[in-house]
């Protein structure tokens, strides 16, 4: 990012009520890019992105600019509200934030650490449980903790967003034939043992309708500490 854009990408007071701004700002800032009040992970990073609670007309030119023509952006946080025209609403999704500080972590034996050579069993696993987007370089914005079995990956989890003072734990997911082990569990309390040693509090997503998943974190100590809003979006072809 440039000088500029530094400068505009001042992360906001409450790094949870805004966390791709506040991650972009702060120890993520070479993965995104920040025009005014916009901001986006790489395309090929995650597709979150970021505008003001009450974005005008230029926020959403800068979006667009930063998208490219015909881009998909993931707004995340942004109330219900209408795009402008020539946007084209893709996904709509009512969430749940929930903070780990009553969390117990500790390391899991069996849990071995991913990097960018198991990237493609990662996405076939992804693209199997469908926990949210995982893409070519999402494993480099943090730790990503597996489990094998015969030596194919089963089982995992990892840091997503990472704003000033916190961790995101995403894509918890476990192979179908593995489910009812309580392989993401240890996941969660594995990598909220790396959020933790580095100082920092492990938080997560979910979907306002898996009450499944819900239930599970709040079983490991997470609280819900506010809802959330994912909505995505297609760019004007003529930005």
């Amino acid at each position: 990012m440039s000088e500029t854009d530094q400068m505009s990408a001042e992360a906001p007071t409450d790094p949870l009520a805004d966390v791709v701004r506040a991650a972009l700002a702060g120890p993520q800032r070479s993965f995104g890019e920040v025009r005014g009040r916009a901001a986006r992970y790489l395309p090929d990073v995650t597709p979150f992105a970021s505008l003001p609670g009450e974005p005008d007309a230029q926020d959403w030119r800068d979006l667009a600019s930063l998208v490219g023509p015909g881009g998909i952006a993931v707004v995340v946080g942004l109330p219900h509200r209408t795009a402008p025209a020539g946007w084209t609403p893709m996904m709509a999704l009512d969430g749940v934030q929930m903070v780990g500080n009553r969390m117990a972590t500790r390391p899991d034996p069996e849990a071995v650490r991913l990097g960018p050579d198991d990237v493609e069993e990662m996405t076939a696993l992804v693209e199997r449980t469908r926990p949210g987007p995982f893409l070519a370089r999402t494993v480099q914005l943090g730790t990503y903790l597996g489990i094998r079995r015969g030596g194919a990956l089963i089982s995992m989890a990892g840091e997503r967003m990472r704003p000033a003072g916190f961790g995101e734990i995403s894509a918890v997911c476990t192979d179908e034939r593995f489910r009812g082990e309580g392989l993401g569990g240890r996941l969660v309390r594995a990598v909220g043992a790396v959020v933790r040693a580095r100082g920092d509090v492990p938080f997560l997503h979910a979907a306002a309708s898996n009450t499944g998943a819900i239930g599970l974190y709040e079983h490991l100590g997470f609280t819900r500490s506010r809802t959330t809003f994912f909505a995505s979006y297609r760019a004007p072809l003529d930005t």
